[in-house]
C-alpha cells in the first residue's frame, strides 16, 4: 500500500521524488542481478508469476497494475542472486524480460516515456540472456511504440525494423507486432508506400497465426489488437472506410473491462469523422471519450492522442470548448 500511494504522488508529480527513486532502485537491482552468475530453482513460480500479469490490466488501473509488479521484482531479484543452474537462470532471465517489459509498457501507457525506454532495456537485456530471439523481438516492437505515440515516428521505424529482424521470417505473435508497429511509423511519417505494404504484410501475418500466437495477452497477438493497430494507421493514411471497419472489429472484440482501448478507439474514430469534414462530431466523440474516462486513465497515450485531435480542429469548432473542458486545458 505503501509503494502505491509513493507512486501515485510521483505520477501526479512527474514522477519525481521517492517514487522515482522506487522505480529506478528496483531497476537498478534488476540489472545488478542479472550481471550476477547466480540464480534459483522455483523457476515454476516465475514463470507463472509472469503469466499472470501478461493477461494486461484486467480491470486495473496503471498505477495499480505497475505497484503489483513492482513487489514482485523485490522477490525475483533476491531469486536472480541466487545459486542457480544454468537452465534455472535462463529460466528466471525470460521471466524478468517478459514482468520488465509489462512494466515498460504500463509507464508507456501512463505518458513516463523515458522510464518505460530505460525498462525496455532491462527487458531486452533479459531477453537476449534467456535465447529466445521471440521474445527479445517483441521487447523491441513494444519499445518501438514509445517513440511511436510519443513524437518520434523515425526511430519506432527504426525499432520497429529491428524487431522484425529478430523475429525471422517465420509468422510468430512477435513478427505479426512489428509489422504492425511499423506500418503505424511510416504512416505518421508520411511514407505511405511502405505504410500500406507493412499493413498487407500485418494482414497475411495474422492470418497465418496459430491459436497459441493469437492468445489475448500482451505476448500474444489476438485479432482485437490486430484491428486496434490496423485502425491506427489506416486513420493517419486518411483510409477513413476501411479504419471505421477495423474500429468496428476492434470494438466487438474488445473485452468490457478494456476503459482504455476503447477510449482510443474512439479517438481514432474522431480522427476520421474529422478528415471526413464532421469536425464538430469528432470534438463530441473525444470529448465524451475522454472526458469518460476514470481520472486514473486520463493521463499519457489517452492524453496525449486527445490533445492532438483538439489541436487539429479548426477555431471555433462547435464542441471544442466541451473537449478543452475535459483536458482541463484553454480553448
Amino acid at each position: 500500500m505503501k509503494r502505491r500511494i509513493l507512486l501515485r504522488g510521483a505520477l501526479a508529480a512527474g514522477l519525481a521524488g521517492p517514487g522515482l527513486a522506487a522505480l529506478t532502485h528496483t531497476r537498478h537491482e534488476l540489472d545488478a542481478a542479472l550481471s550476477a552468475d547466480h540464480s534459483t530453482t522455483d523457476v515454476g513460480f516465475w514463470e507463472s508469476t509472469a503469466e499472470r500479469h501478461s493477461f494486461g490490466y484486467s480491470g486495473q488501473t496503471p498505477v495499480d497494475m505497475l505497484s503489483s509488479l513492482l513487489d514482485d521484482f523485490a522477490d525475483l531479484r533476491r531469486s536472480l542472486s541466487r545459486a542457480q543452474t544454468v537452465q534455472n537462470r535462463t529460466a528466471l532471465c525470460h521471466a524478468t524480460g517478459q514482468m520488465a517489459g509489462m512494466a515498460a509498457i504500463v509507464l508507456h501507457d501512463l505518458g513516463q516515456h523515458r522510464e518505460a525506454h530505460r525498462w525496455f532495456g532491462t527487458a531486452a537485456r533479459a531477453a537476449e540472456q534467456s535465447g529466445d530471439r521471440l521474445l527479445h523481438a517483441w521487447v523491441a516492437a513494444r519499445e518501438a511504440m514509445v517513440p511511436l505515440n510519443y513524437g518520434a515516428p523515425q526511430a519506432a521505424a527504426l525499432l520497429a525494423e529491428k524487431a522484425r529482424h529478430l523475429a525471422g521470417e517465420t509468422p510468430s505473435a512477435a513478427s505479426a507486432l512489428a509489422s504492425a508497429v511499423a506500418s503505424r511509423a511510416y504512416a505518421v511519417t508520411g511514407d505511405r508506400d511502405r505504410a500500406m505494404k507493412s499493413v498487407a504484410e500485418t494482414e497475411a501475418l495474422a492470418g497465418r497465426l496459430s491459436p497459441q500466437q493469437r492468445a489475448d495477452t500482451w505476448f500474444g497477438y489476438p485479432m482485437q489488437k490486430h484491428f486496434v493497430h490496423t485502425s491506427q494507421a489506416l486513420t493517419v493514411l486518411g483510409e477513413t472506410d476501411r479504419a471505421y471497419q477495423a474500429q468496428a472489429r476492434a470494438l466487438e472484440l474488445s473485452r468490457a473491462p478494456s476503459l482504455m482501448t476503447r477510449a482510443l478507439i474512439a479517438i481514432d474514430q474522431a480522427s476520421c469523422r474529422a478528415q471526413d469534414g464532421e469536425q464538430a462530431e469528432a470534438a463530441r466523440l473525444t470529448a465524451e471519450a475522454y472526458g469518460g474516462l476514470p481520472a486514473a486513465y486520463r493521463t499519457g497515450l489517452t492524453e496525449t492522442r486527445a490533445r492532438a485531435l483538439h489541436r487539429s480542429l479548426p477555431p471555433g469548432t462547435p464542441g471544442a470548448d466541451r473537449l478543452a473542458d475535459a483536458l482541463g486545458s484553454p480553448v
